[in-house]
This record gives C-alpha cells, structure tokens and sequence, in this order.
C-alpha cells in the first residue's frame, strides 16, 4: 500500500485496455444514460471537497464513455449506452427541489454525489419517494439507513459510513498511545460531527474503560472560528483531541489550533483530513493523525484502477486526486460495475444488480454488504503527517490499516449497538 502523498509524473499514462468480466448489451448508437452529478461547486466545502470531486466525475465519465478505463471497466458506456452528465451545486438552500428539478424535469436516470450528512438526510426519503436511483457518494452519519430510510430500494451509499472512520481512529490512537488517559472532541453540531464524536468516544470508553472524556465542543457547522473552543481544549489539557471537521473548517481550525499551541498541546487526530495536505503543506503540524474516509488519498492501494485514476486526474488537473475526489469515482464506478453485470443501462436493472455487489474502485475492494446490499462495507488506514521542508511536500507514515470486518458493524446491527455491544462480531487481523 502507498504511504506517500506525492506529486505525480506530468506524462501521460497510456490508456490501459484489459477484459471485462461482462458485456454490456448491445445498445442503440444515440442510447445515453443520465447523471445528476451533486457536489459544492461554491462555499467554504468546494475548494477542498466540492471541486475535486466534480473533477473526478470528468475524469471517470469521459473514460468510461471512451472505454479506456482498465479492467474490469474497460468496455464504452454503462450498458453500451453513453453517459451524459448534469452537475449542480450542493451549496443550495433548495436541496430537495433541486434534487426533484434533476429527477422531474431533467431526468436522470441516476443521481449520485452529495457530500454533508444534513444533505442526505433530507435526500434520502426523496429518493425513495420517487423512486430514483440515487448513489450517496460521500456523507457519513449512519442514520441514513439506521434511521431514516430503513428498507431502501433505490437509494445506495457506495462507500463505508462514519462508524469506519471512529472506531478506525480509536484504533489507531490506542494502538500508539497505549498510555492514553484523557480524550477531548471539536465536532460540527450536526448529524455527521455528533455521530462522530459519539463512535470515537464511546470506542474508546469499550477498549479502555479507564480514559476520561474532559471536553465535548461542538461548534456549528461553517462557523469558521473556533476561538473559544480551542480555548477550552487548551484549558483541559486532554492527551487526544478529536476531530471530524472537514472542508474550510477544517482548514481554519488546523490554522487556528496550531497558532494557539494545541497541537502541541494535545494528540490530534483528524478523520477526514487528507485534502488538507495539498493545500496547507507544512501549516499543518507533524504528527498529526491524518484520516482520508477509508483507503484514500495517500493511503490508496497499488493497483491497476488506483494508479490509472491517480495518474489521469494528475494529467488533467496537475493536483493528486484526494479522498473527495475517490469516492466521487468510487460512486460512478459502482454504477458502472452494476450495469455491467445487468448487461443493461435500464435503472431498475442496475439498481437490483448493485444491490450487495462486490466491485473494484480506485480504493479498493468495495462490499455493498450493509443494509439490504446498500451499503457499503470498506476498510481504513490511519498515519500520522510528516512535511518535507526540502521537496515542499507532505506525507503520511506510521501507517495502519483496519479491515472492513474490524471497522463496521456486522450485518443487521446499529452502529451504536454494535460499539455499546464491545464489537461482537469484529474480525480484526
């Protein structure tokens, strides 16, 4: 597995034909397939999040429609038909209707994206409701299926929930800190940064009893300053501080922390925090335990599909991809491996087909194992960050990596549950 987060090569790669597991079925030559790509195009998310992933739906729709991805996606289109894509901006305060203007006036025959967790949830019952097939790309909180839409039909998430990440993160902070007594948290005031503080503190408390929860800050969302919370973290002096900030706050709190001597202060680990690294370089402290979702960014496996997109996206953009931008992929790709074994570009038939399948992403192996095969299952890695003052670049090392079997609740139990539970089930290696 790659530890280094590194500037690519600016040749471009030869595109890489190999054979397809399955045939897609003949189709007429005007034959198109529909997507509503969603993603931030503005706000604080769409520097670090938004942008990286629309880029990375570019890359991976012209290629499929080229048929010039490697195996097992190289055959043209999904089904044999062309994909035609219809991005719009996340940031909206009109996310149901323009989530219905997709559906009802352009008609898409999928919709994938979306990356906060309050987007989800208010799209979630809508995509059962009329009846589209919509792939979650990206937000986390585990209520999507534990809670809201509890025998989906149409709605899918092709990547592991913010559980994997949490217990992902306690694992690691108790397997190098084994001396841990104190733990503190800054997490948004929303479902993703409350689920969060909730599976990494409370695996915590079922690994170790004897650690102290000392600080629980939770700002609101796209605050942008953290001044008063940093303080109280400062103030309790905790061994590990938590975090699930993403986007432009977390940009602002790894400024605003580090200025203030809290990650001197303090251990922080940060579960979402790859697509930092491009951008703030050696702002961000070394030793900081850096998280990419899963098997991202810099923690992406060597292979075939992972180093086609890396080097793709690079020739592209001249930025690496980062975890946005791979699990944007990891949604179209999932369509792409569903319509394959359909052999049809029909929705109905992708959506039965994608229902507990197992496909190959850029990050990997990908389970849909979860909630009736709607959810998927992956494992994680965790290291901590190094800046190379001399290259101008920053990696990750120490790395760890915990199987999806580990991470994620077994089938038919809550997240909550399952942790409270003392992780009955886990097959950790």
């Amino acid at each position: 597995m790659k530890t280094k987060y590194s500037l690519m090569a600016s040749a471009a790669l030869s595109a890489l034909v190999g054979t397809s597991a399955f045939a897609p079925a003949v189709q007429a030559d005007d034959a198109t397939f529909k997507i509503g790509v969603v993603t931030f195009l503005s706000g604080g998310a769409s520097g670090p999040f938004g942008i990286p992933g629309r880029n990375a739906a570019e890359v991976v729709i012209e290629a499929i429609n080229a048929g010039t991805m490697p195996a097992p996606y190289d055959t043209a289109g999904i089904g044999g038909a062309m994909i035609e894509q219809v991005v719009i901006d996340e940031n909206s305060k009109q996310k149901v209707a323009d989530y219905q203007k997709l559906v009802d006036k352009d008609e898409v025959d999928a919709v994938v994206g979306y990356a906060s967790s309050g987007s989800c949830k208010a799209i979630a019952p809508e995509a059962e409701k009329l009846k589209q097939l919509t792939v979650f790309a990206i937000c986390g909180t585990p209520q999507i299926f534990e809670e809201i839409v509890t025998e989906p039909e149409y709605l899918f998430r092709s990547m592991s929930h913010a559980t994997m990440d949490n217990v992902g993160a306690a694992r690691y902070v108790l397997d190098t800190t084994p001396e841990l007594k104190t733990i503190g948290g800054i997490n948004q005031n929303y479902a993703w940064g409350q689920d969060s503080w909730r599976d990494f503190s409370e695996t915590i408390a079922a690994l170790k009893s004897s650690v102290e929860v000392d600080s629980e800050q939770f700002p609101k969302i796209f605050a942008g300053q953290y001044g008063s919370e940093i303080s109280a973290l400062l103030s309790a002096k905790v061994d590990v501080v938590h975090s699930s900030f993403w986007g432009g706050d977390l940009e602002a709190m790894i400024i605003q922390g580090a200025g203030r001597g809290l990650f001197d202060r303090s251990q922080m680990v940060l579960t979402s925090s790859d697509t930092a690294i491009p951008r703030l370089g050696a702002q961000i402290p070394n030793g900081t335990i850096i998280g990419a979702r899963g098997f991202n960014g810099p923690y992406a496996p060597d292979t075939e599909l992972a180093n086609w997109f890396e080097q793709a996206y690079f020739d592209r953009f001249g930025v690496a991809p980062v975890s946005p931008s791979y699990q944007m992929a990891q949604s179209i790709m999932a369509l792409k491996a569903a319509a394959d074994k359909a052999q049809s570009s029909d929705p109905d038939a992708i959506r039965a087909a994608l229902a507990g399948l197992t496909f190959e992403s850029a990050s990997g192996e990908v389970s849909m194992s979860l909630s009736d095969g709607h959810q998927a299952a992956t494992g994680i890695a965790y290291g901590t960050y190094e800046f190379d003052a001399s290259t101008g670049k920053g990696s990750v090392k120490n790395v760890r990596s915990y199987a999806a079997g580990c991470v994620n609740p077994p089938v038919g139990v809550t997240s909550g549950d399952w942790i409270k539970g003392g992780f009955d089930g886990a097959t950790c290696e």
